[in-house]
Order: C-alpha cells, then structure tokens, then sequence
C-alpha cells in the first residue's frame, strides 16, 4: 500500500486514516503485515509517536493485532472489529453505497423495533409526553428537516426505553448513514415509505403511551421495514 506523506498537524490521525483506508478497502489483506513502526514513520514522514498513537488506534478498532516486537498483522475488520467502524467502512468505499445503507437499515429495524417494546414498558411519563409531542412533529417539516424530525423521535424512543446498549448503537448508526449520505435516503423513497407517513408516527407513540409493548414492537418493525424494502429495491436496480 502506498503512503502519501502526511502534512497536517494532526498526524497521527492522518496516519490512522490512511491505514484504515487500506485495511478497510482490502489494499492489504487480513494476514498481512504491515511495515515496521520505523519504516511507516519514514514512509509517511512523521514521527514514531504519530505512528504508535496510530497504531494503537487502529488495535482499537479491531483492524490490527500488535505484539511486542512484531510488525502489525492485520485482522479481518468484519471479524474483529465493531459497529463503530461503519463510518470508516463507508468513507473507505468498502462496500457499495446502498449495499451499506441497507444492512444498516436492517439493523436500524431490529434495534429500534425492541427499544420502542422496552419504551412501552418502561418510559415514565415525561419521556411518554416528549415521545407523543415529537410524533406530532412529523406533520409539521418539509423534506428539508424531515430527518431531523425522525432523528428526534427516535432519540426519545430510545431513551425511553432505559436501555444505554441500544442507545449507542442508534448513535452509531445514525453516523453511518449520515455518512452514507442523507439525500441518498429520499433518493431511495426512504422518505416517502417511512417519513412522510405521520398517522403511523402518531399510532405507534400512542401504543407506548397505552403500554403495550407488543403492539409497538409490531408497528415499530412493519414501519422501519418500509425503508429495508425501499433501499433494498433500489439496490436491485442499480445492480441490473
């Protein structure tokens, strides 16, 4: 893998970047070493602490293994690595735009459907009364803040479902296909399956205000399955 050499004052990041491009891009393959501390500091013209801070996020991030005395061997980021990597999967070009977008609607799916079951047992009323006033606001916005809307009912779901796993994971994602890119969504009629349905935003805050969880759990799934269906379409077509 090529280096280009790093001129930016935080070097380290622009090393860590560039490493995780590659890994992350299969320029190098998992197995591979990657060259010593030294000859990557030379390579890319930064110092060896620039590179070690690297490096050592890079571990972090599951994407390589560093032994004491050993060059760095690289791992296989969809074995080893976390849902946090998806915003670095997505700029890497890894995986096609709508393939990504679509795996991580689905998880979307699955997460979110669970937390507004957990939120219909165990919101307390003022996060059922914030739930009940963003679901509202799905009548309100043009397509410009749409998103907005939707990313602040969630948020309430989520909170409201007292579980801070799940809550990460809806960060993360959001940052994925914020990566991703937001206007891909309404090219894909995300907006028009999901978005732009405000009853069913209605319904399904009502469902947690009434406590039942199972009902939510249901409308919750069949709603945030419109946009897997949506991205999942439009996938097939780009591929024929």
């Amino acid at each position: 893998m090529e280096a280009v050499p790093i001129t930016r004052a935080t070097v380290s990041d622009g090393v860590f970047a560039q490493l995780a491009d590659g890994i992350l891009a299969g320029r190098v393959q998992p197995g591979d070493q990657l060259s010593s501390e030294r000859d990557l500091a030379e390579s890319f013209r930064v110092n060896r602490h620039a590179v070690r801070e690297a490096l050592k996020r890079l571990q972090q991030s599951g994407l390589v293994r560093v032994a004491h005395g050993s060059k760095p061997t690289v791992l296989d980021w969809r074995t080893h690595a976390g849902v946090d990597t998806l915003s670095m999967v997505a700029h890497s070009g890894a995986l096609p735009a709508l393939r990504l977008m679509r795996d991580i609607m689905v998880l979307r799916r699955t997460v979110a459907a669970d937390a507004a079951r957990l939120c219909a047992l165990e919101a307390d009323e003022s996060q059922v009364a914030e739930i009940l006033a963003e679901a509202e606001r799905y009548s309100e916005p043009g397509d410009s803040a749409i998103a907005e809307v939707d990313l602040a009912f969630w948020r309430a779901v989520f909170a409201g479902s007292g579980n801070v796993a799940y809550q990460l994971a809806q960060n993360t994602l959001v940052a994925g296909y914020a990566d991703v890119g937001w206007d891909t969504l309404a090219e894909v009629g995300v907006h028009a399956a999901e978005y732009d349905d405000p009853q069913a935003h209605v319904e399904l805050a009502g469902r947690i205000a009434a406590g039942d969880s199972n009902g939510a759990y249901e409308l919750a799934d069949e709603l945030l399955g419109r946009a897997v269906t949506a991205v999942t379409a439009a996938e097939r077509e780009g591929n024929r």
